[in-house]
């Protein structure tokens, strides 16, 4: 069962390959690299699917994950940021706002986390 801040689905890394048509081992690397973000749960690593919608990843993703990053947030911290409830964003969380036309405003927000 989601928790109060969990995305809606999730995807297992080698469905998120298949996905966006690429190799496993690219994925491994978009991690890595805070292109996308995996958490474990129920022991297996997965990435919520609202983040690879339209067979690729949201454009403004990565920046937003290494701001986050930057300010000191971890995987399950950054999760945590993108789906908490922000009624002051259009479509209720920074992640849902990252698919629309606010994802500036959402990195912003995450920019500022780091002063």
């Amino acid at each position: 069962m989601p928790g109060p801040t969990d995305p809606a689905g999730w995807l297992t890394l080698p469905d998120v390959a298949e996905r966006l048509d690429l190799s496993i081992s690219k994925v491994h690397q978009m991690i890595r690299d805070r292109e996308l973000l995996a958490v474990r749960r129920d022991g297996v690593r997965r990435i919520p699917a609202d983040l690879v919608a339209n067979n690729t990843v949201l454009k403004h993703l990565p920046g937003v994950l290494n701001l986050l990053a930057d300010a000191g947030y971890d995987d399950e911290a950054a999760l945590r940021w993108l789906y908490e409830p922000d009624p002051t964003l259009p479509g209720t969380t920074p992640a849902a706002a990252l698919a629309g036309d606010q994802a500036r405003e959402v990195k912003r927000r995450a920019q500022a986390l780091g002063f």
